[in-house]
């Protein structure tokens, strides 16, 4: 993506964003899918209950 800081009118700045973007060579798909690295959630176990 194009530096845009120097750019102060935000018309002009999107303008540029939005060209860079289109000449910008397109992404591979995901090999990975999205949120495989998170941590995931320990379900508590049924019936018992949080304190004892």
């Amino acid at each position: 993506m194009a530096n845009t800081k120097a750019v102060t009118d935000t018309s002009e700045r999107k303008a540029l964003k939005r060209a860079a973007r289109k000449k910008a060579a397109p992404k591979a798909p995901r090999t990975t899918p999205r949120g495989s690295k998170k941590k995931k959630v320990k379900t508590l176990t049924r019936g018992q209950s949080k304190r004892k």
